[in-house]
């Protein structure tokens, strides 16, 4: 802790020797004003840039590529309009730095019959890209997330804060959506589905301890909850749908960032002088080792090491047409070696009987095509490769005590007799996927989008483990196939009138290596809008998703000695949602949106025999699970209300409060209505922000985050069978009967900006569970060598206090290309 206070003071005293009467620098504002609709450039739109300087002329035209710019840009928070005679007029609130360009993307809807007057109105902050969206939506934006509290720079934790997400779970960035299954959420890119974004990724689920997603290789984004458009597909939960940024084509800027969580470093520019193509490059190393230097916990002395990165190239071509390369990647390892250690703890007990190495490797590369094809038409097309990768390797452990006497004290110390392979797997999936989709303004008052999503699945996974008496290995994995899967979309959008829109799609998949087929999912949507900034809207949906690949390849021997994939024909799990809302804007950029949803799930894989089992309660933890035999005949229901309460960063303030109430509930084959894993009952978050001008250059932020939700579930134990098997067993009978005590964690997040002529310098601190709350994680099987009749359970607690700190810098290179 000591270094920490270095580093307070040291930005202190940085802070008040810096001069307080300097001028303030500028910045360039640049973008693009598009058709919502279609993508298609709009030229001669009236820009405009307003600050709190009345003097200033801070305007310009869009050129025959929708492109403008504004030079001499004061650095700070100002309002952006754009105006077009016969579209509606769109105000966004822009954040200028000296390091960096501004680079805004505007999109304009059209007026469906003329108008003599143009009216300029604030714009939505916070409104869904997603023309076809209605109902369970939330853009996702960079800016405004990366000022939330204890969020960790993760995109998947900054969504845990949008209400019915709940983000109770420090140990991992799982994304629990209305009580479902986070094997329920699709990551996109591109239009693409891509493996699981995150580092030490288990096989078949969709989060893990830190996410290989950059959030400054981004643009705003969507994030889907519910009844999502028919162009998306193999989703039960939600889609998070990502989109990556271009690089600045004017200038050359470099970021650099240090912290506890490791070292990153990107760039970006023009690449050739006298064309818009551009660069980003971005990678980032992460090591923990400083934490053990400066005695801080983190809940091991295992020391994670990964790293990650991206790119995008950007090409405009000729007659509105673009071409982009892109990929996103990362590699991570760890060894939990008990081996080393000699002295009893409690950190030997459970699986302190072997030494563990755990490693993942995830990577997607892609090609993206966007062309206007004429001022009505639009086409997007992507091919892609993907690889992602789990392997992990367990070596046993025979221990025994040794009682030494050192200087007249007795110590009892562990000695390790003999080791050796107890388990040991390698999963491997390459993926070969295809996109495209063509969007058709028919008028302005029909939108018709149409497409398919194509992946060749190529699966590699091997698995063995030591019998019970550990005197032979057991084969449980040995597969290798190829599969495909494809998802056919159309959609339609109605704009009946200026406040009202309808939308309706159709949504089909098939899945090869199952022989699954769902023929026809429906998807519709409805929105209207009315007076005094208030807005209702309602849709419902058909989904469904396939299982995690790799319990379709899970295999036993018959009597022969023949392998059986009892599995392998599992169809999709299903689900029907249905969500209504209400929506009001206020004048003082605050507005209030609560939504009601119910969703009925069925086809859900349960066990044969009569279990408490449901696929439904998997997803989340470390550790893949084992099928028995399985079937589609489970249930499940979901249904709550939520409440949001948003102040979107403006006049140096934000506040975001959101809150829900639900229940989540299954059946499984013993025909027993339990709660799910994942039915906290109730989760809620508040956070908010202020900044403080010193001066012309300096900045100080102030925020803060508090979330209190219901605890997770849990059953009883089964004394006997957990010692037979030397591993935790809950009673089936009673499975989630019981819930640990809720959840509360508060967080704080101090940063200081100072915006030089060239360069933007920014300390932050992030104090996470500032108050040190022993929130409970789990149960675990933890045998005590020293007394063997204790009670072999224990309790496991979440993460501690921990105090992240970061220095990050960024500035321009070189001259600005003319």
């Amino acid at each position: 802790m000591k270094t920490i206070n270095r580093w307070i003071v040291a930005s202190c005293v940085m802070l008040f020797i810096t001069p307080a009467f300097s001028q303030a620098p500028t910045q360039t504002v640049r973008g693009v004003v598009k058709d919502a609709d279609t993508d298609f450039p709009l030229y001669g739109v009236y820009v405009k840039i307003n600050t709190s300087d009345t003097t200033l002329l801070l305007r310009a035209l869009t050129d025959p590529d929708g492109l403008f710019e504004i030079a001499n840009v004061p650095v700070g928070k100002h309002n952006l309009t754009a105006t077009l005679g016969s579209y509606q007029a769109k105000s966004i609130d822009i954040i200028v730095n000296s390091g960096k360009e501004s680079v805004i993307d505007v999109k304009m809807q059209e007026f469906i019959t003329e108008v003599e007057e143009v009216v300029i109105t604030s714009r939505k902050q916070g409104e869904i890209i997603n023309e076809m969206a209605t109902v369970s939506s939330q853009q996702f934006s960079v800016e405004e997330t990366e000022r939330y509290a204890g969020s960790r720079g993760d995109p998947a934790r900054m969504a845990s804060n949008f209400a019915g997400v709940q983000g109770a779970d420090d140990s991992r960035n799982d994304i629990v959506i209305r009580g479902n299954s986070p094997l329920g959420v699709v990551y996109k890119v591109e239009g693409i589905d891509i493996p699981n974004p995150s580092h030490f990724a288990i096989s078949g689920s969709t989060g893990g301890p830190v996410s290989i997603i950059n959030n400054k290789s981004l643009a705003n984004s969507d994030f889907f909850m519910s009844a999502f458009p028919a162009e998306y597909g193999n989703s039960l939960s939600g889609v998070f749908d990502l989109k990556l940024r271009n690089g600045n084509s004017n200038q050359h800027e470099l970021t650099g960032q240090f912290g506890f969580l490791g070292t990153e470093i990107s760039a970006e520019g023009p690449l050739k002088k006298g064309s818009r193509a551009s660069y980003l490059v971005m990678g980032r190393y992460s090591t923990l080792s400083l934490f053990q230097f400066m005695g801080i916990k983190i809940g091991t002395d295992a020391v994670p090491v990964y790293g990650d990165g991206a790119f995008k190239f950007n090409f405009p071509l000729k007659k509105g047409a673009a071409l982009s390369l892109w990929a996103i990647g990362g590699k991570s390892e760890i060894e939990i070696l008990i081996s080393d250690k000699t002295t009893l703890s409690e950190e030997l007990y459970g699986e302190g009987d072997r030494d563990q190495y755990f490693g993942t490797t995830m990577g997607v590369a892609g090609v993206t095509y966007k062309k206007s094809i004429s001022e009505k038409t639009f086409l997007t097309a992507t091919l892609s490769s993907a690889f992602d990768e789990q392997h992990s390797h367990h070596d046993f452990l025979i221990r025994s005590l040794d009682t030494v006497n050192t200087n007249g004290v007795q110590e009892i110390n562990v000695r390790v007799d003999s080791i050796y392979a107890l388990m040991g797997y390698q999963f491997k999936t390459t993926r070969g996927s295809a996109y495209t989709a063509v969007s058709h303004k028919i008028n302005k008052q029909h939108l018709l989008r149409f497409g398919v999503n194509v992946d060749g699945l190529y699966f590699s996974m091997a698995d063995s483990v030591k019998n019970t008496a550990h005197t032979a290995f057991i084969n449980r994995w040995d597969y290798t196939g190829f599969s495909v899967m494809v998802q056919p979309f159309v959609q339609w959008k109605y704009r009946v009138s200026e406040n009202m829109d309808i939308t309706a799609g159709l949504h089909s998949q098939y899945f090869s290596l199952s022989n699954s087929l769902s023929p026809v999912e429906p998807r519709l949507g409805w929105k209207y809008s009315l007076k005094n900034g208030q807005r209702v809207f309602a849709g419902a949906g058909l989904h469904s998703q396939t299982q995690p690949y790799y319990t379709y390849t899970y295999h036993k021997l018959d009597a022969n000695g023949n392998k059986v994939y009892q599995n392998k024909n599992m169809d999709f799990s299903k689900s029907v949602h249905t969500a209504v809302g209400y929506e009001k804007a206020f004048k003082n950029g605050i507005s209030v949106r609560t939504e009601v949803y119910y969703q009925y799930l069925y086809n859900v894989p349960v066990t044969v025999t009569p279990s408490s089992f449901s696929i439904i309660n998997q997803g989340s933890g470390f550790a893949r699970f084992f099928p028995d035999s399985l079937k589609n005949t489970g249930t499940g229901t979901n249904y709550g209300i939520e409440l949001t309460v948003q102040k979107y960063f403006s006049k140096t303030f934000f506040l975001l409060f959101t809150t829900s109430v639900y229940d989540s509930k299954y059946v499984g084959s013993d025909g027993i209505e339990r709660s799910t894993s994942y039915n906290g009952l109730y989760t809620s978050n508040i956070l908010f922000g202020k900044e403080f001008k010193i001066n012309a250059k300096q900045s100080i932020s102030l925020g803060a985050k508090v979330t209190v939700a219901g605890g997770k579930r849990y059953g009883y134990v089964n004394l006997d069978a957990s010692k037979e098997a030397n591993e935790l067993i809950f009673s089936d009978s009673l499975f989630n009967e019981r819930q640990f005590r809720d959840y509360f964690r508060a967080d704080v997040k101090i940063n200081w900006k100072y915006n030089a002529a060239k360069m933007t310098h920014e300390i932050g601190l992030d104090l996470v569970n500032l108050f040190n709350t022993p929130n409970l994680l789990s149960l675990a099987y933890a045998p005590n060598i020293a007394d063997p009749s204790a009670e072999p359970i224990a309790e496991r607690t979440q993460l501690g206090f921990l105090p992240i700190f970061y220095y990050r810098i960024d500035f321009r290179v070189g001259k600005k290309r003319e």
